[in-house]
């Protein structure tokens, strides 16, 4: 029996397979996103505001590394299915962090007047 033969429900649902190679790369590509914010807050190579902004744009750059080489998600086809559920999710996500925040801010705002 073939073992990287691919079964039904995975060609159905766009379910794929990493191979060693590219897991390699995405942990390379995510250690290098890692330690470069780092060395320049450890460094503090930047002003506070920079560092946010450099942090931010790591964490984004970081958040597509793990997706497509981890999480394999794509916009062929056959993924389509499991990249429509992330966007969902993390819609709601969004939705609850910024409701959450909006609550506290005006939590703290009748509490302190």
């Amino acid at each position: 029996m073939n073992h990287h033969q691919d079964s039904a429900a995975d060609i159905e649902f766009g379910s794929d397979h990493g191979t060693v190679k590219s897991y390699i790369v995405g942990f390379i590509i995510s250690l290098v996103l890692t330690i470069i914010p780092f060395v320049i807050v450890a460094k503090h190579l930047l002003s506070n505001s920079g560092m946010y902004v450099v942090i931010g744009i790591f964490a984004v750059a970081q958040l597509f590394v793990q997706l497509v080489f981890f999480l394999h998600l794509s916009f062929k086809s056959q993924a389509r299915w499991n990249l429509n559920v992330f966007l969902f999710t993390f819609l709601v996500v969004v939705i609850l962090v910024l409701g959450s925040l909006w609550i506290m801010a005006n939590l703290d705002y009748f509490m302190m007047h």
